[in-house]
C-alpha cells in the first residue's frame, strides 16, 4: 500500500496530542518529529481547520471536536475511505492523464485527503492536507450540488472567471446535477480546469468527492465533458463501506 507521508504525519502528530497530559506548543512538536516549525505550524492549523485539533487561549494545541471518540468523523473511516478510492483515483489518472484527488467536507471547506499527479510535466498540483473553498472549486462544488451543504453568501472572488453571486451559484449546480458531476472553469486558479463528482455511503449520504484537474492547455470543452462523465461514472461504480465519514 501506498503511505500518503504528510497524511502519515498527520495522524502521528495526533497521536502525539493525543498522548500529551497538557496542551502541546507549536515548538513541541518540532522538536518531537525533527521538523522545522513552520512545517509544525502548518500541519498543526490544517488539523485545526479540520477540527481534528484545537487552539488553546495561550496558543497551545489538544484534540479538537473531531478526533476519534468525539462526536463526528473518526481518523479511522478518513483512513478507510481514502484506501477505498486509491484505485480509484489510480483508474482515473490511468485513463486520463490528468491529476486526481479526493477530497473531504471539513466545516466550510473541502480537505485534500489524497492525491495522484499526472505524469505530465505540465500538471496541477493540489497538495495533500490543503484547504480549498467550496465555491469555485469542484470537489466543493460536489458538496453544495449532490450533499446537503449550502453556499455561504460570502463568494470570495479568486479569478475572473469566478462566479460570485448566489443567483450564478445557484444556475451552474443545477446544471451540474442534471449532468452528474461539477466543474471548476478556471474559477479557482487560472488555466486550470477540474471536474468532480460525489462518493456515497449505502444510504446514499455524500462521504466524500474524487475529481480531475488538468491544465486549460490539454482540456478543452469537448475533453471538459468527456473527464466529467469518466468522474461520474467511475465514483458510481465504487463499492461503498458500511463505516460513515457522513457530511
Amino acid at each position: 500500500m501506498r503511505v500518503v507521508q504528510s497524511l502519515q504525519r498527520g495522524l502521528a502528530v495526533l497521536d502525539y496530542l493525543a498522548d500529551s497530559t497538557e496542551p502541546v506548543r507549536t515548538s513541541d512538536i518540532a522538536a518531537h518529529f525533527s521538523i522545522d516549525k513552520a512545517n509544525a505550524s502548518r500541519l498543526l492549523n490544517t488539523l485545526s481547520a479540520a477540527g481534528y485539533a484545537r487552539r488553546t487561549p495561550d496558543r497551545r494545541y489538544a484534540p479538537g471536536a473531531r478526533f476519534p471518540g468525539a462526536e463526528g468523523r473518526t481518523l479511522e473511516a478518513l483512513i478507510d475511505l481514502r484506501e477505498r478510492t486509491r484505485s480509484l483515483l489510480e483508474g482515473l489518472v490511468e485513463a486520463s492523464g490528468e491529476c486526481a484527488h479526493m477530497a473531504v467536507l471539513v466545516a466550510d471547506k473541502v480537505w485534500y485527503v489524497d492525491k495522484i499527479s499526472s505524469p505530465h510535466p505540465l500538471r496541477v498540483d493540489h497538495p495533500v492536507g490543503a484547504l480549498a473553498p467550496l465555491h469555485c472549486t469542484a470537489l466543493g462544488k460536489a458538496y453544495l450540488a449532490f450533499g446537503s451543504r449550502v453556499a455561504s453568501s460570502d463568494l470570495a472572488r479568486f479569478t475572473t472567471h469566478t462566479i460570485t453571486t448566489l443567483d450564478g451559484l445557484a444556475a451552474n449546480l443545477d446544471a451540474a446535477r442534471r449532468e452528474g458531476f461539477t466543474r471548476d472553469d478556471e474559477e479557482f486558479s487560472p488555466g486550470v480546469r477540474c471536474v468532480a463528482a460525489p462518493i456515497r455511503n449505502r444510504s446514499g449520504a455524500m462521504m466524500g468527492a474524487v475529481g480531475l484537474s488538468g491544465p486549460t492547455a490539454r482540456i478543452d470543452a469537448a475533453r471538459f465533458d468527456d473527464l466529467g462523465r469518466l468522474v461520474r461514472d467511475r465514483a458510481a461504480e465504487l463499492t461503498p463501506p458500511t463505516n460513515g465519514l457522513d457530511e
